[in-house]
């Protein structure tokens, strides 16, 4: 099953557009938890045992585990997802871009070594560049095209050509139709759209027509749900994986931390629905 056919079974199954972040900071985690040697895994595994029938994906950062050699633990928890939660994809945050057989063996860490189902990529050195992650068929590329920081204005909101057209509307453009022809790639390709900017979520939203968007930026980072579930959504009320990290994650300080996160993820989706 491609991706984005899991992502789709998933959107209907748990009627949920919410993907949950799983940014682990030990310096948060519960006293319980602290010390042990693998407190990142038992931390997330409670979160996604708690919150997987109220999620569309889960989406790890790679960063806060490899700062930490954490990465056994990585592979642990997507084991423990797809062991025990099979219908929620994993979406790995990396953010990588890189060519040739660099970005060869990138894939091969995310779709292999991590058994990923999808990836985050930044396009931005080109469709040869993106072709390796493309080469695993059932797995899925979401790649950046408007983030969420206010920095990402500095380059994507840039004109370029006759048109003046934005650079993020470019990539988006280049990734709907140059980059999946004739939609050899539909089961695979997605976008990074941040929910900070819902007038920019209705343009990618407008030039890719069904493919799904990755919104990062409500929750923690004050993006407003009404406005990207209206600028995101599709025709069918689906199209999107709206992420919220820290807001869910660090809900509860104490051993009831999963039950805390599982109440912020089901006011979430709920609140995500209202606007369906």
């Amino acid at each position: 099953m491609s991706f984005i056919a899991q992502l789709k079974a998933a959107w209907q199954k748990n009627n949920s557009l919410l993907c949950v972040g799983l940014d682990p900071d030990p310096a948060k985690f519960p006293a319980h938890l602290r010390g042990k040697p693998d407190a990142i895994f038992q931390f997330c595994a409670g979160i996604a045992d708690a919150t997987a029938d109220l999620a569309c994906a889960f989406k790890p950062q790679i960063a806060y585990f490899a700062a930490r050699r954490a990465e056994d633990q990585l592979e642990a928890l997507i084991a423990h997802i797809h062991d025990k939660h099979p219908n929620v994809p994993v979406i790995l945050d990396a953010k990588r871009g890189d060519i040739g057989s660099t970005a060869e063996q990138y894939a091969i860490e995310a779709f292999e070594r991590y058994r990923a189902d999808a990836v985050t990529v930044n396009p931005y050195m080109g469709r040869d560049s993106v072709e390796p992650w493309l080469a695993y068929k059932d797995k899925g590329v979401i790649l950046l095209c408007r983030t969420s920081n206010p920095g990402g204005s500095d380059l994507q909101f840039q004109k370029v050509g006759p048109g003046g057209t934005a650079i993020y509307e470019l990539v988006a453009e280049m990734v709907a139709k140059d980059w999946n022809p004739d939609g050899k790639y539909a089961g695979q390709l997605g976008l990074v759209v941040g929910a900070t900017f819902p007038g920019e979520i209705a343009r990618v939203r407008e030039i890719v027509g069904e493919l799904p968007l990755l919104v990062p930026g409500i929750g923690a980072q004050g993006g407003d749900i009404e406005a990207t579930v209206k600028a995101g959504k599709t025709a069918a009320g689906t199209g999107l994986m709206i992420n919220s990290s820290r807001a869910i994650l660090y809900a509860g300080k104490d051993e009831d931390y999963a039950a805390a996160a599982r109440q912020v993820a089901l006011e979430t989706r709920d609140a995500i629905n209202r606007w369906r």
